[in-house]
């Protein structure tokens, strides 16, 4: 069940990376998108498969979400709604993330 946010966030990042080139012609809302919805992907499949690393994987990716978020929010002071997502998106998954780590590691 852990690897149903991981896919989802693979797909949404993914699609706004490429929706975002395609209004702007930004190519580093591609690249990140892409990336980024790759690497959640391959967490994803890491945790599905109960191999290592997965959830950290997903964590780490969390929080390069969100780390990479806080500026564009603070930049448009919380009025456009696509940095509030990601920002929400990063911070939620980073919490569910950190929760499944402790709970695989210390049992928790």
């Amino acid at each position: 069940m852990a690897e149903h946010p991981s896919f989802t966030l693979a797909g949404l990042l993914t699609a706004g990376g490429t929706a975002g080139y395609i209004r702007t012609r930004s190519t580093p809302s591609l690249i990140a998108g892409l990336g980024l919805g790759a690497s959640y992907a391959y967490a994803g499949y890491l945790i599905k498969g109960n191999k290592d690393y997965g959830t950290e994987l997903a964590l780490g990716n969390s929080l390069l979400l969100l780390g990479s978020s806080i500026p564009r929010v603070v930049k448009t002071r919380a009025r456009a709604p696509v940095p509030l997502g990601l920002f929400a998106a990063g911070a939620l998954a980073t919490f569910y993330y950190q929760k499944k780590v402790r709970e695989f590691r210390y049992g928790v």
